[in-house]
């Protein structure tokens, strides 16, 4: 964990140098008044109960971004994530079965700086192998709130998009507090906005 909180910061640090660089330069903010779209890699760490069973994720997810006004924009995503299961839990030589996610959100991202962003995000997670994990429910709700840098590349319509988020959810099951998913993440995306 702490491996990775100073992995991010070096990532943060580098590409916020490569921003003040980049405004320098007169690079553009982000894309107005277009629809931004961006494909992203996805990966985490667990955290709480949830890291009991399960120690990381990797996975993808697609992600719109509407604007509704300036700096202001309603987002849309969804993805996949895979969440490894540990073996030989608290030494009882017991192994969890590996979590197949479906993650679907809407929320809102704002700019108050050029390229810095924050997003909520809340919606649904649906658990694709519950009887592998002997959960009650199919679905529960999740929430993600998220800071990151779009940064622009190669010219005015795409970018790099970097965020750290912290993602939680309802139980899956309703007596056990590890079948509640608690994890920090990291979204590396490529992002374009609409012609």
């Amino acid at each position: 964990m702490k491996t990775l909180l100073k992995n991010l910061s070096i990532i943060l640090f580098l590409a916020g140098m490569h921003s003040a660089h980049a405004q320098s330069i007169g690079a553009a903010a982000p894309a107005g008044e277009k629809v931004i779209y961006s494909v992203a890699l996805d990966a985490g760490s667990a955290t709480g109960n949830f890291n009991d069973s399960h120690r990381y994720s990797l996975g993808g997810s697609l992600q719109a971004d509407i604007p509704l006004v300036k700096n202001l924009y309603a987002t849309v995503n969804a993805g996949y994530q895979n969440f490894f299961g540990r073996s030989n839990i608290n030494g009882t030589m017991l192994s969890a079965s590996d979590l197949h996610l479906l993650p679907v959100k809407a929320g809102i991202k704002v700019f108050p700086f050029s390229i810095l962003y924050i997003q909520g995000e809340a919606g649904a997670a649906f658990a694709l192998n519950k009887s592998d994990l002997n959960y009650e429910k199919s679905a529960a709700f999740i929430f993600a709130p998220q800071v990151g840098l779009q940064l622009p590349v190669g010219g005015s319509n795409n970018y790099l998009d970097l965020g750290f988020r912290y993602e939680n959810s309802t139980r899956f099951t309703s007596n056990i507090d590890r079948s509640k998913l608690n994890y920090v993440g990291l979204r590396l995306a490529y992002a374009f906005s609409s012609k």
